[in-house]
């Protein structure tokens, strides 16, 4: 109901704006929400600056790799030789070195085998399961080969051993003098090991239909840890969960397969003159000058090459410059398709690769290496030119992905009557685009992953999401819209981590780290500080700490610093705590100025008794009103039979006129357009701060949005009451009508409040095959030439 207020009233506004100010109640908790993070983030300094950029002091240290390794493809077996120049670029004297030794997370005992937690189902547990699960797993390999390194030596650039010690996943070499700031060491690694099978991140495929293996290396070799400003040595154990921190180098390496395998790796191969046929060194000189991809080993040519054995053995040497790892992938199953394009007219041409055996046809060949092409097109449009030579993408296991600088392992496999479902199709062009954008977090901004999974993992998938956009208008995105977040932002929060939290105690690494702060950003970009100020802000932040190492208050103090839009409140909210986002609308009440206008009030006054006196009572009594004394006897009847209460007289029109003569032109202004005034009371149930985005219906049809700040809750973040004045009268409130802010409980954002009914079905304890619709077609005769003809290597 609305309520009338004289105009004298309309100077308690201001006074009542101000009484929000005071607490209103005993949980108020004014200004928590909005204070400065503060001495939560460290002090800035010489090394890292208060605006987020690196400081005229930063450092960070280099280490460049000559390797020499074998892959023995009937042993699944790694041998080789490094020798690594380390340089120390910080101020520190420094008496030993750390290498990473990530294979031994397989070895039996291992850290991360030992410390694996969960229970057997009441339905049991496959022998795969329990092997992870028992106290000397092996990371769900085969717990009784013998995994991990075995260091056959560590020497000095002359040749003499160093003294090491191994910890599980760390190797620590005791220099014989101390390494001066400025200066360099060289030293050498012999080493070996058992190539597991691929468990999400490196290791082989085995085909046992024709016997061959796919083989995807990575961390693989003894690698430096960084020595940095933030940690000093970050010599964290890898347990599986937080990938890897390293630091950037030059790179030169041969790797000997056997002659009839194809490898793909990072950086630039030095001599297709020696492993590739004539036939193929022509068909990648047509790749370079051509807009689709073009097979350099077709399909007919790895098929061949699945049938034969091997007479010999192939040496591929390829050289890296500026990378922090380095990754490969070797097989006779592979088919090899490029296109070397100019991905961002300036005339400089980047190859797009892929590598896949037969399995992944026709999906592969039609829509790999495109989306190679795609993502450094979208993901160098946000933040900078992609700078390598090469990106490359490898089928690995139908599952899954895992990047390296140039080179990414990637799932999506069609069934085997090459038809698939969309959700295979979108899923391979989605891995493809979160691998390969992987290059630009954290292969270039070197994020430490051991310790923040979402520096890279969060930053790259809601770059992900912006490039499936940009790829199909309606690509079905998994992560980046605020209503994904929801039910993981409902749980119970004894299971639920802060974003900021160590990537190893992460519970929940996929929607934690990668699906909320992509969440986060992505609200930040389109309601929070608008896509102008987000996407120069980003940019920045992806220039200013290009092959450098950031740490979360540079991203944070960097976003800010660009945009001139402070966002402690959402780090705090989104970041730091696990606090979900509900607002609710809990009370609207209507009010109108009593504009002492006759022709006004006197109609109103006429509508609202029609209103009242429309009650049941006398809606029955309506029948027998012909019956009444006065109606059948008109004696009975004077002059206020007739007299209307609500007619206007020359004497309202009078009184009127000098009432308005009493007032200020801005007071007659605002008496004469006759304005709704609503008092909204909201509350902020969840916790979390966000902006209030309103949607108000009118009672003509029509509506608008009203948007405010999150700065509204400043005063008091646990209930506002706000004032909106409309002319038009409205009939629907509804918060967060465009599900902007990731609201977990909607049923408290209207007002009135909508009924929305739970949809149920029967149920059925059998279960449904997710159906195909590809292969039903084909079954019923109608998907001839739906398979992507004419893309490359897709002819089974």
């Amino acid at each position: 109901m609305r309520k009338l207020f004289a105009f004298v009233v309309a100077c308690l506004l201001v006074t009542g704006a101000q009484a929000q100010r005071l607490p209103t109640s005993e949980r108020f908790n004014a200004n928590d929400s909005f204070e400065q993070l503060g001495t939560t983030l460290p002090t800035p300094n010489t090394y890292r600056t208060a605006s987020g950029a690196p400081g005229r002091d930063y450092w960070q240290m280099r280490a460049d790799y000559d390797i020499k390794a074998e892959l023995d493809d009937q042993n699944q077996r790694i041998t080789g030789t490094e020798t690594i120049t380390f340089f120390n670029n910080s101020p520190d004297e420094l008496r030993y070195l750390w290498l990473q030794l990530d294979q031994n997370i397989f070895e039996k005992g291992s850290i991360s085998g030992v410390t694996n937690t969960g229970a057997i189902g009441p339905n049991g547990a496959s022998a795969r399961q329990l092997q992870s699960l028992s106290s000397n797993g092996s990371h769900g390999n085969k717990p009784n080969s013998e995994y991990g390194y075995r260091i056959t030596a560590v020497r000095d650039k002359a040749g003499k051993p160093l003294p090491y010690s191994i910890n599980n996943t760390m190797m620590r070499i005791d220099l014989p003098t101390p390494l001066k700031p400025g200066a360099n060491v060289v030293f050498g690694v012999d080493w070996n090991y058992n190539i597991t099978e691929y468990y999400g991140r490196s290791g082989y495929e085995f085909f046992e239909k024709d016997g061959n293996y796919n083989y995807f290396i990575a961390h693989w070799f003894p690698r430096m840890a960084p020595y940095d400003d933030v940690n000093g040595w970050q010599n964290k154990q890898f347990l599986g969960q937080g990938e890897f921190a390293l630091i950037f180098g030059n790179y030169k390496v041969a790797i000997t397969v056997p002659n009839d395998h194809v490898v793909a790796a990072t950086g630039e191969c030095q001599n297709y003159a020696q492993v590739l046929t004539t036939t193929q060194r022509q068909r990648m000189k047509k790749a370079e000058t051509s807009k689709v991809p073009v097979v350099i080993v077709t399909q007919q040519e790895a098929e061949q090459a699945e049938k034969g054995k091997p007479t010999g053995k192939k040496t591929w040497v390829y050289k890296a410059d500026n990378v922090r790892d380095f990754a490969f992938a070797s097989s006779r199953k592979f088919i090899w398709d490029a296109m070397q394009t100019d991905v961002y007219g300036n005339g400089r041409k980047i190859w797009s690769m892929s590598y896949y055996p037969k399995e992944g046809n026709p999906l592969w060949g039609q829509y790999s290496t495109r989306a190679v092409e795609h993502t450094l097109k979208s993901y160098g449009n946000r933040t900078f030119e992609y700078p390598y030579p090469v990106a490359i993408s490898c089928h690995a296991v139908p599952g899954g992905g895992m990047e390296y600088p140039m080179i990414s392992f990637n799932g999506g496999r069609p069934e085997a009557d090459g038809t698939y479902t969309e959700q295979v199709k979108y899923g391979m062009i989605g891995v493809i685009i979160h691998e390969v954008g992987h290059n630009f977090f954290p292969m270039i901004v070197n994020s430490d992953e051991r310790q923040w999974t979402w520096m890279d993992e969060g930053l790259n998938t809601f770059c992900q999401y912006l490039a499936e956009k940009e790829w199909d208008y309606n690509y079905p995105t998994r992560r980046g819209e605020p209503l994904q977040i929801v039910e993981y932002m409902s749980s119970d929060k004894s299971v639920l981590s802060p974003i900021m939290s160590s990537s190893d105690n992460v519970i929940g690494l996929g929607p934690n780290a990668y699906a909320k702060p992509a969440t986060a950003l992505n609200i930040l970009r389109e309601t929070v500080m608008g896509r102008e100020l987000f996407d120069y802000a980003f940019k920045e932040y992806a220039n200013r700490w290009r092959f450098k190492s950031p740490t979360p208050a540079d991203f944070f103090r960097t976003m800010e610093d660009a945009s001139g839009v402070d966002l402690d409140w959402f780090w705090k909210g989104w970041f730091y705590g696990v606090e979900p986002v509900d607002q609710a609308v809990v009370n609207v009440e209507w009010y109108n100025l009593n504009t002492q206008n006759p022709e006004v009030e006197k109609a109103l006054a006429r509508e609202e008794a029609a209103r009242r006196s429309q009650t049941m009572s006398k809606i029955r009594d309506a029948q027998a009103k012909d019956k009444t004394v006065v109606a059948q006897d008109s004696t009975m009847r004077d002059f206020y039979n007739s007299y209307d209460p609500y007619k206007v007289t020359p004497a309202d029109r009078q009184r009127y006129e000098e009432y308005l003569a009493t007032l200020t032109p801005e007071e007659r202004e605002l008496i004469q357009t006759n304005q709704n005034f609503y008092t909204l009371t909201l509350k902020n149930q969840g916790g979390v701060v966000m902006p209030v985005i309103i949607r108000m219906e009118f009672e003509d049809g029509t509506d608008s949005v009203a948007r405010y700040p999150a700065e509204i809750w400043r005063f008091n973040n646990q209930q506002i009451v706000k004032v909106i004045s409309t002319k038009k009268k409205v009939v629907q409130w509804t918060l967060d009508p465009f599900n902007e802010i990731a609201d977990i409980e909607t049923s408290n954002n209207s007002f009135p409040p909508v009924q929305k009914p739970t949809r149920f079905q029967l149920y059925k304890q059998q279960q449904r095959r997710t159906p195909n619709p590809m292969q039903q077609e084909q079954q019923q005769g109608g998907g001839a030439g739906r398979l992507g003809t004419g893309s490359p290597g897709n002819n089974r």
